[in-house]
């Protein structure tokens, strides 16, 4: 079992950056994988990216050049760059950590941090 917790959220104008942070627990160096999800108002939960233990990188095409996804085991955080935000950025993003297969599967969850952005 891993607690998470997620943080630097806020209120970022479009064309902005925010960087958030998920502070896990434990040690997440055993962890398969580490992904962030969004839920924004009314749409289902989507992955975002996730990150392996190897290095290995997968964004959402919506997000693709725009975000970044880095782990550092040695802080046990797991980071999010997320530049050039727009208003369809807008949503509650969720730390994860899971497993990586060929498809990832989302495990333990935090608790969630507010994106806002204004247009």
């Amino acid at each position: 079992q891993v607690q998470l917790v997620e943080s630097g959220g806020g209120l970022v104008q479009a064309g902005g950056s925010l960087r958030l942070s998920c502070a896990a627990s434990r040690s997440i160096f055993g962890i398969n994988a580490m992904g962030w999800y969004r839920q924004a108002p009314g749409k289902q939960r989507e992955l975002v990216a996730f990150i392996t233990n190897g290095g290995r990188r997968n964004y959402a095409d919506s997000v693709k050049g725009r975000f970044t996804i880095s782990r550092d085991n040695a802080a046990n955080t797991v980071y999010l760059q997320m530049n050039g935000l727009n208003s369809e950025d807008t949503a509650v993003y969720y730390c994860n950590a899971g497993y990586y297969d060929g498809s990832y599967y989302p495990h333990h969850w935090g608790q969630g941090t507010q994106v806002t952005v204004s247009s």
